[in-house]
């Protein structure tokens, strides 16, 4: 009898439980934003500044799950899409398409409007895109084509099983036909859980709960309001004093964590890695790095260690350019890394075999190498300049930094005005095909660095052709070998950052292995009770 009590109360218990942490609808969320947006066209942009803010207005044919930390091929859920199937040489990616979806405007969501998109992303549309940081990803895309209106077929021409994961990335939502690019930037119209009712520059976004979602129930929340502010310390300090619901995603490093803490001890915190790198782009049709022994050298002067330790408190990850395991799914693992020159655990040994290369380059203690270390007027970018100017004074190399004000930034990049410079590489999908072909490939609109090796380049399409994912695994390692061996870049460290709400806040969950997805916030809620 008094079992069966214990187990009657403890089930009621569980039931309170459950009801306890029902979701409940109403409630305007509040997150501070770090930068102001450029445009609200996501599929013109390449940063979170962009994608965080309004991917809540769209929809993708697929999305990754936002409940599941690890964006993998598993976790991909259908959205616009019903359901979807490859024929069996992998080369059409055939979709079922929901009915009765219609866009902010009322306007009826048909194939059309998803080979408007994918027109748009391959450059075969009649309006092109202003800028297309994602089109290498399509390239492979031979034809768009749909029977009814109601399914849509893409055919490639050759296998690329990392075709689905770029759909489903918060860089990639459908367009509607409709309306022209330009107001897309300004005032966008999607079928996603949240419209845009304000887009004021520099102070704020404002969404507001779209009444006709096709989810039933969802978005819990009647709207999302960002408040763009310059200072991450002014932003963190509002957030400890309750003007905020929430951190802008990602942004909190791990050694402001611990204030937040400190100050706020009821705010729910969680540490991720974000699939960011720090990295080193280097200017290799200009001195002094189009000499290969320089750039040879640079490569074993590296002690990552200390930039992991300093720069991250311990937290971040050494990698190369694929992000690392655990957190990442393709990234070489520590064995597997030790055998890439600059990268073994002896740092004095590499050290040494730095200067020897110097030293043969015509460059020695009594004749040290000037070089400008080029680097944003922002922390993320200054810190590590600094710890690499420190590292490379050991090496005969006598450096000075290049502060460049953030607005001027791309505009230096772009024309490579620059022999040295620190970057943060962000990947959207955790894939061999987005990195190699977006970084590297000699014709991408990110390939900012210009790095081209036809050679290598080759290799790409061999593994993302690959079906086998153990074998594309090994492809990919293979490619990154030859890719930090040839100083294409060098990653420094893998960031890992925070994310903080306060306790009312439900239903968010930091992604471990992308910073552009899982924003689409139609399972957030608050409860304030």
């Amino acid at each position: 009898m008094l079992t069966r009590l214990l187990s009657v109360s403890l089930a009621l218990l569980l039931c309170w439980g459950d009801a306890a942490l029902a979701q409940r609808s109403g409630g305007m969320l509040r997150l501070y934003h770090r930068e102001n947006p450029a445009t609200a066209s996501i599929l013109e942009e390449a940063n979170a500044a962009t994608v965080v803010a309004f991917m809540p207005v769209f929809n993708n044919l697929v999305m990754f799950d936002p409940a599941v930390p690890q964006n993998s091929e598993e976790s991909i859920v259908p959205d616009l899409a019903e359901s979807w199937s490859w024929n069996d040489d992998g080369t059409e990616l055939s979709f079922a398409l929901r009915r009765g979806v219609k866009w902010h405007d009322g306007m009826v969501f048909t194939s059309s409007d998803v080979e408007c998109t994918l027109n748009l992303l391959t450059g075969r549309s009649r309006n092109n895109l202003r800028t297309n940081p994602r089109g290498a990803w399509f390239a492979n895309i031979k034809s768009v084509g749909a029977r009814t209106d109601h399914d849509v077929t893409i055919k490639l021409h050759r296998p690329q099983p990392s075709l689905l994961a770029m759909l489903a990335s918060g860089f990639t939502p459908i367009y509607p036909c409709h309306v022209p690019l330009a107001q897309m930037r300004a005032k966008p119209v999607g079928t996603g859980p949240f419209v845009l009712d304000t887009f004021n520059k520099f102070e704020r976004i404002r969404l507001k709960r779209n009444p006709n979602y096709w989810k039933a129930g969802l978005p819990y929340l009647d709207g999302i309001e960002f408040t763009v502010v310059a200072s991450r310390s002014a932003a963190l300090l509002s957030f400890v004093a309750g003007r905020y619901d929430m951190t802008f995603p990602g942004d909190v490093s791990m050694a402001q964590l611990r204030d937040v803490k400190r100050q706020s001890s009821h705010a729910v915190c969680e540490a991720a890695a974000v699939n960011h790198n720090t990295n080193i782009m280097l200017n290799r049709e200009a001195a002094p790095f189009d000499n290969p022994d320089i750039r040879r050298a640079l490569t074993f002067a590296l002690d990552r260690a200390e930039f992991r330790d300093s720069l991250g408190d311990g937290s971040g990850a050494i990698g190369g350019h694929l992000q690392p395991p655990p957190d990442g799914r393709w990234g070489m693992t520590v064995e597997a890394l030790a055998a890439i020159p600059g990268y073994g655990s002896d740092a004095g040994k590499n050290r040494e075999e730095a200067r020897r290369l110097m030293r043969a380059a015509g460059y020695g203690p009594d004749k040290p190498l000037p070089l400008k270390i080029s680097t944003r007027a922002v922390s993320a970018y200054r810190s590590p300049a600094a710890l690499l100017a420190n590292q490379l004074r050991g090496i005969f190399i006598e450096p000075t930094l290049d502060i460049v004000e953030t607005a001027h930034w791309n505009t230096r990049i772009e024309r490579r005005d620059y022999a040295l410079a620190i970057e943060t590489t962000g990947n959207a999908i955790d894939d061999p095909d987005q990195v190699f072909y977006e970084t590297f490939s000699c014709h991408s609109e990110r390939n900012y660095n210009r790095y081209c090796n036809p050679e290598i380049e080759r290799l790409f399409e061999v593994q993302s052709s690959e079906l086998d994912v153990a074998k594309r695994r090994q492809l990919a390692w293979e490619i990154d070998a030859r890719l930090l061996a040839d100083g294409a870049r060098l990653p420094l460290m893998w960031k890992h950052a925070a994310t903080c709400w306060q306790p009312h806040v439900h239903g968010f969950v930091p992604q471990t292995n992308s910073s552009y997805n899982g924003f689409r916030f139609e399972d957030v809620w608050m409860d304030r009770r």
